[in-house]
């Protein structure tokens, strides 16, 4: 009741990528979001956090919080797109390598945009889970 995990896959059946959400109260938080490498950029992974935003704003969540790794600009530039705004560091955060995890949050997750202006890909679809 409190957790939503979304699964891409492609038409054969293979996983393209995932993504989960946990809230608890009014806030959400991104536990997980990955897209498989041959289907980075293909706006899969919007198409993701979209469905998680849409997942925290059923939850009736005023904010929906994310942790990235400090070296995936890539990944902080898709969150910015949907309004999260970087609010500190978690030193040593990702094990092993001890890299530094950058904070985000985004407040009132229901006026984020629902795919933040990124390319649609047509060859994978998203079934909810939990």
């Amino acid at each position: 009741a409190t957790r939503r995990y979304v699964v891409a896959e492609t038409p054969e059946g293979r996983l393209a990528g995932y993504a989960g959400l946990a809230a608890a109260g009014d806030q959400g938080d991104v536990q997980t979001i990955a897209v498989a490498p041959g289907h980075q950029g293909t706006g899969l992974g919007s198409r993701l956090l979209g469905e998680l935003l849409r997942a925290a704003t059923d939850f009736e969540c005023h904010e929906v919080m994310l942790e990235v790794r400090v070296d995936n600009v890539r990944a902080q530039r898709l969150y910015e797109r949907f309004g999260f705004e970087p609010i500190g560091f978690r030193r040593g955060y990702y094990q092993p390598g001890n890299v530094d995890a950058l904070v985000m949050r985004l407040t009132d997750p229901a006026s984020a945009p629902s795919s933040a202006a990124s390319p649609a890909s047509a060859a994978q679809g998203t079934r909810n889970h939990g």
